[in-house]
């Protein structure tokens, strides 16, 4: 697959087939995250891949209970229909976490201390999404959790900031379009 293509046509999947996913592709998908840009090639992310349903269902109570302080909080009412039984289908997860004290030079900044280490999990959480839609598999780049809850049910220390969880599987049917800007109305020439 050409890079424009997969990049231009990736599209977040929130309705999969209950299918396994091969370990070759997880293998692939992970290599493919363990190739992204970082600071001072600290390489600074850990990957769990949960594939249990008991923790899969887990994470989905934690992910409704963020989705109801979150509905709360903000005043979308919008989010109450997001439906997150997504979770129970989808196949595999795979949790990024991000190691701090390897966030590169940027530990000693004023501004933005400390941030690299997130943006490096950023490019790799991309790079697993294009890898995985080159093998034709679907999805998302799910971040409503608490990292607490996170925490407390995949087993990650307190050294360690769960940054997403990376569903992964066979979608069950074509992804919805979404439109974007286009590059002129977010960029700026000087």
């Amino acid at each position: 697959m050409e890079l424009f293509d997969a990049v231009l046509n990736r599209r977040s999947c929130r309705k999969f087939l209950a299918r396994p996913i091969r370990e070759e592709d997880i293998s692939r998908i992970l290599e493919a995250a363990s190739w992204a840009p970082s600071p001072a090639n600290n390489q600074p992310w850990e990957f769990i891949v949960v594939r249990s349903p008991h923790l899969r269902e887990r994470i989905l109570a934690a992910a409704e209970s963020c989705r109801k302080r979150l509905s709360e909080r903000s005043g979308w009412k919008w989010i109450d229909r997001y439906s997150l039984e997504f979770l129970k289908e989808v196949p595999v997860l795979i949790a990024v976490s991000g190691i701090p004290e390897k966030s590169g030079a940027d530990l000693f900044l004023e501004e933005g201390a400390g941030l690299g280490y997130q943006q490096a999990c950023a490019a790799a959480i991309q790079n697993m999404l294009l890898a995985a839609h080159d093998l034709g598999l679907g999805t998302l780049w799910f971040s409503l959790f608490e990292k607490k809850d996170l925490r407390e049910i995949l087993g990650i220390g307190a050294d360690r900031d769960p940054i997403a969880l990376v569903c992964l599987g066979v979608p069950s049917g074509p992804p919805m379009k979404t439109p974007r800007k286009s590059p002129g109305e977010k960029t700026r020439y000087l």
